[in-house]
């Protein structure tokens, strides 16, 4: 089997960008978007640093930029200010006359890269063994081509945070259980959201090949990969019980990439674009502690003067992958399509294309 065939010849960044001005910068970006014109589209994802989201002609999440760019006929150049599988997915909903590019190929997920797709070839089997052919694989959408791949080659879907609800149920009126990748805690908060006991949730592990549960098999209804976020699960209780100390009045609002049990002591929990709509709509004066990612954190704040609003961990650093796309590295990959050498180009082979849009397909279908 053919997977993506992302990796192709990496070039690192002339040194001599890294000695440019800030200010020098920037204009010969605008000259290049100016110049490019409706040829050129640049998504940048709500996690990505101010210096690159003031480029962007579209801001979202992950899926939703990657819609923006397939919407976007006209567009022959794709600069994804994201990572790796963002840009993955944004390559397999447009066409082939458009070309996606990742400005920094370093730019990857944690959490996707903790989904490996030859453990998860390995891992099926031995669940087939365990309990028959009753599972039914879900991804999260932060996943690489290949994991969308499997998942649609099996029948199952992609789920976003926000339409996770949604597809959960879809998926047990399919099978009687269901194999939820990458992030465990996701899934498990939308599980038990569900009304599904924790105790009826295994976890498998990749590193050791094993079913990491207590209770009887039969019992298992969702079983858990063993991967996380690296940056939501940096927040944890003690957090909140801080906040909740020294701002007796203020409201906890968090990813459900967190912990269970973070989700638990928060106020409130939803996607990214539930936390920015929930900011949005709150009156004037309100508290807020937001347990995401730091450059987004940031952002709100500076977009609502007229609230309190911090951090749940104040002390947390953004996403460092997301943090190397910078405004040297969309420069570079700029001026490598003004002069017809454009490099760290993401294509998806066609096999795997198929297979993951057919995930996509599914998810789109229902949530």
């Amino acid at each position: 089997m053919s997977i993506t065939s992302l990796l192709q010849q990496t070039t690192l960044l002339p040194e001599h960008y890294r000695a440019l001005s800030v200010k020098e910068m920037e204009s010969r970006i605008l000259s290049i978007k100016q110049k490019l014109g409706s040829k050129l589209f640049i998504p940048g994802h709500h996690y990505q640093k101010d210096e690159v989201i003031q480029f962007a002609d579209a801001t979202g999440d992950s899926l939703q930029l990657a819609q923006l760019s397939a919407a976007n006929k006209e567009a022959e150049h794709i600069v994804f200010c994201g990572v790796h599988f963002m840009a993955e997915t944004a390559d397999m909903l447009t066409t082939k006359q458009q070309h996606v590019y990742l400005p920094d190929m370093r730019a990857g997920c944690s959490m996707a890269d903790m989904a490996d797709i030859y453990q998860t070839e390995q891992a099926w089997p031995i669940l087939q063994q365990l309990f028959g052919d009753t599972i039914i694989p879900l991804t999260y959408v932060n996943s690489t081509a290949a994991i969308k791949a499997f998942t649609g080659r099996h029948g199952g879907a992609c789920v976003t945070s926000s339409n996770a609800k949604e597809l959960v149920q879809w998926a047990f009126t399919q099978k009687q259980r269901i194999f939820f990748l990458p992030d465990q805690h996701l899934g498990r908060n939308t599980a038990y959201d569900l009304g599904i006991p924790l105790k009826n949730m295994a976890v498998w592990n990749p590193h050791k090949n094993i079913l990491e549960t207590n209770e009887p098999l039969e019992n298992i209804q969702v079983i858990l990969w063993k991967g996380h976020c690296s940056v939501h699960e940096g927040f944890t209780v003690h957090h909140t019980e801080v906040v909740r100390k020294e701002h007796p009045t203020m409201q906890i609002i968090v990813h459900p990439e967190c912990s269970r049990e973070v989700v638990a002591a928060a106020d409130d929990a939803g996607s990214t674009k539930y936390i920015i709509e929930t900011i949005n709509r709150a009156p004037s004066g309100s508290a807020w502690a937001i347990g995401t990612e730091m450059n987004l954190v940031n952002r709100i704040m500076k977009q609502h003067p007229d609230k309190h609003i911090i951090s749940l961990n104040e002390n947390f650093c953004p996403c460092l992958t997301m943090n190397r796309i910078d405004l040297p590295h969309l420069l570079w990959s700029l001026e490598s399509i003004e002069q017809g050498q454009p490099h760290n180009r993401i294509q998806v082979d066609e096999y795997t294309t198929a297979e993951a849009l057919s995930s996509l397909e599914r998810m789109l279908a229902r949530g």
